[in-house]
């Protein structure tokens, strides 16, 4: 498939005409599961991948490590497949296109992501200025996984926010899934398009590399070398007291950033290695500084869902999955349940995964006042059992720091996962969750 050609407003405004039906689609029928097929023959049937490149499948992917109900993954992928996404039009931190479905007049469907600030831009580009093979993959529109891992490029599980004039109020729908797949296209073809969701156009991308580069050549051809220090043999050879040690190194005020490791066949995966040494970092610096181990009081699973946590693009890669299944595994859990104690521990720390783990009786006070306060809210629907208050689909639960933690589940599924901003305030809680 040639690349789609892009309609330039400006560097930071990019349209690009709808794709063409992708063959062997579910929608005629050449690509869908037989009938009756197991979930597991059913997800194999559908994972035959619309993206063809590590970035694009990490883009699709943190979509499905969130998405509450894999029916509408399904039909978001035969609804791209098939030609259902009009025109897409990328900004920074939105992706926005209308997208055709069983009714007459199609749907206004977005996803939106944080962008990056100007300290990550910084750091994104002195990486890549530093690399000569890494502006060389980029031209070639290639993306580096060093480089996307310097300033968190791509996005986590959780990171991409939905949005839909449809009324279906799933998560994400099947308008913004098929959006989604579409996209995970056109990242295969021009990885700039993902600097542009996070802020920058390639022009101006690659306007800010060749200054870099200029600035680092004339830097490197007028500096002179140091001269080589001498000693008289005499010296060096006549008896003499040795001075006393100098003074340790002042500590840093933040950890270094490791190498950028090659990705070589057969060797460690780079985004693994890439993890131990920021972990081993991190955990040196805190102990230099402060004389404690932040990590030493945590149990393993607590130190397995932290270390996932942490991972730049958690879920997204190959060697993420096996990172999760790995951890999962040395824990005695699933990937899901890993996956569900991450976004808690993101929610909140160790206080969130405490909220997702435990339930217990509250003492009189604020929980009592809670279900009072929703219901003057308009919200008198919900439901005590011990700290949690509950509808069908939306909960609060009480967490012993005083926090009001909101979490989501699909009608009758009992699938609860965390959800919004913690507050001390279950309205406040509640308003973030809904408003997410």
């Amino acid at each position: 498939m040639t690349a789609p050609r892009a309609v330039r407003q400006d560097d930071r405004r990019r349209t690009f005409p709808a794709l063409p039906p992708r063959p062997g689609n579910p929608a005629d029928g050449t690509g869908a599961p037989r009938a009756g097929a197991p979930d597991d023959e059913a997800a194999r049937a559908f994972a035959s991948g619309f993206a063809s490149t590590w970035w694009g499948n990490a883009w699709v992917e943190s979509m499905e490590d969130t998405a509450l109900d894999p029916a509408r993954l399904r039909r978001g992928r035969v609804y791209a497949g098939g030609g259902h996404v009009d025109a897409i039009t990328v900004t920074p931190g939105r992706v926005t296109a209308y997208v055709r479905g069983s009714r007459p007049r199609p749907y206004r469907t977005e996803i939106r992501l944080r962008t990056l600030d100007d300290g990550d831009w910084e750091d994104l580009l002195d990486a890549a200025a530093a690399r000569p093979d890494h502006i060389a993959a980029l031209l070639d529109k290639e993306m580096p996984h060093a480089l996307a891992a310097t300033a968190d490029l791509l996005p986590a599980g959780g990171d991409l926010t939905p949005d839909c004039s449809c009324p279906d109020d799933g998560y994400p729908c099947k308008h913004a899934a098929a959006l989604c797949y579409q996209t995970a296209r056109l990242l295969d073809k021009d990885p700039f398009v993902l600097f542009l969701m996070r802020g920058r156009g390639e022009l101006e991308v690659l306007a800010d590399l060749t200054r870099r580069n200029a600035t680092r050549s004339v830097v490197e051809r007028t500096a002179a070398p140091p001269p080589m220090p001498t000693v008289p043999a005499a010296t060096a050879l006549a008896p003499r007291t040795l001075p006393a040690l100098p003074p340790p190194f002042r500590t840093p005020d933040r950890p270094g950033r490791p190498p950028a490791y090659p990705q070589a066949p057969g060797a460690p995966d780079p985004l693994a290695l890439d993890l131990l040494a920021s972990e081993a970092a991190a955990r040196a610096h805190t102990f230099l500084t402060t004389g404690l181990d932040p990590v030493g009081a945590l149990t393993p699973w607590q130190d397995a869902v932290r270390l996932a946590a942490a991972h730049p693009g958690s879920g997204l890669t190959a060697s993420s999955r096996a990172l999760y299944r790995d951890l999962g595994a040395g824990t005695d859990h699933t990937p899901t349940d890993l996956a569900r104690a991450v976004a808690a521990w993101r929610q909140g720390g160790l206080a969130g995964l405490a909220a997702l783990e435990e339930a217990w009786d509250p003492p009189a006070g604020p929980f009592d006042r809670a279900r009072p306060a929703l219901a003057a809210a308009d919200h008198p629907h919900f439901r005590p059992w011990r700290n949690r208050l509950s509808t069908p689909v939306l909960q609060l639960r009480f967490g012993r720091d005083g926090l009001w933690y909101g979490y989501e589940s699909d009608r009758d599924r009992e699938d609860w996962w965390p959800r919004g901003t913690p507050d001390t305030d279950p309205v406040g809680a509640l308003t973030a969750l809904l408003g997410r």
